[in-house]
């Protein structure tokens, strides 16, 4: 196993596209985009092997997350990794902690953690909208819709500029009213993959515009063959229904051929948890952390 971390660049997209591929479950952390966006707040770095890649987090202490590539090949019992009292792993998606549970038993800590859990909707339910459970959300759609002269386009390297310029007007409305370290952190990671939109394989999205302008935007990025997952969602809320508009036109124009949508992670904030129950997930994908005893 290489031991050799170095910090991501684009030059590692290729390896990570192929190890990916032969992962036997990706959650939404493990794809180039998110990698490349948050390198910077987490530290991230890349340790390349043959067949899989590691990862590990520097900031703000030194932890792993899961490899990349076929877990099924790796032999865990001599992974140095997990011989080494004291060693934190994060974000582990649950085939592989419970095949280290199976593999390893006592000599690992291993609990669920809650707020990286992954939101899995359908990706029709939330095009269709249909039935009680959704009477709120298609009422607002529909309020939008009525009320707005708007116009739908999928994302583009032509409009990223406005694109970014509209991300910076909802970053110092939040920065103003409900400042964090991670609300920077992730209009960084935003201004970090949007710059790369025409390098970075896989990414689309889409815009809405009034009077010419972007108003909202999402960005989103094949997971795999079934599934895509939303990195970034934003919308000028003095437009009612705004949220519940990019959601389902983007899906609608751009991903109806996508049997799955993956909402990310509510990282335990109650808001967010609130939000995206309300769109009522179909299942979650489970992720753990795990300690070397």
């Amino acid at each position: 196993m290489q031991k050799e971390f170095k910090k991501i660049s684009l030059n590692c997209q290729e390896t990570f596209a192929k190890v990916l591929s032969d992962c036997p479950e990706r959650t939404s952390e493990y794809t180039f985009a998110n990698i490349l966006g948050w390198t910077d707040f987490y530290g991230l770095e890349l340790g390349c092997g043959d067949d899989m890649v590691w990862i590990r987090e520097t900031e703000p202490e030194l932890k792993y997350w899961a490899p990349i590539g076929n877990w099924e090949n790796v032999n865990w019992e001599e992974c140095e990794l997990l011989k080494k009292s004291g060693t934190s792993f994060t974000r582990v998606p649950e085939k592989l902690a419970l095949m280290l549970q199976e593999k390893l038993g006592d000599s690992l800590k291993i609990e669920e953690n809650r707020g990286h859990f992954d939101y899995i909707y359908s990706v029709h339910d939330l095009i269709d909208l249909k039935g009680n459970k959704f009477h709120k959300k298609k009422n607002l759609f529909n309020q939008f819709k009525k009320k707005y002269d708007y116009e739908y386009k999928e994302i583009t390297p032509e409009c990223i500029e406005e694109v970014l310029e509209m991300q910076m007007e909802w970053y110092r409305w939040q920065e103003e009213n409900n400042y964090s370290d991670a609300l920077e952190a992730e209009n960084d990671a935003i201004f970090k993959v949007l710059k790369e939109i025409d390098t970075i394989s896989n990414l689309t999205g889409g815009t809405i515009r009034i009077d010419g302008k972007i108003i909202a935007y999402t960005v989103a990025e094949a997971l795999d063959d079934e599934t895509i997952v939303i990195h970034f969602e934003k919308g000028d809320t003095r437009y009612k229904g705004v949220y519940q508009a990019i959601n389902q036109m983007f899906l609608a124009n751009n991903a109806a051929h996508f049997k799955y949508v993956n909402r990310e992670q509510d990282l335990g904030e109650p808001g967010l948890r609130k939000a995206k129950e309300s769109y009522n997930p179909v299942h979650f994908k489970k992720k753990f952390e795990i300690t070397v005893l």
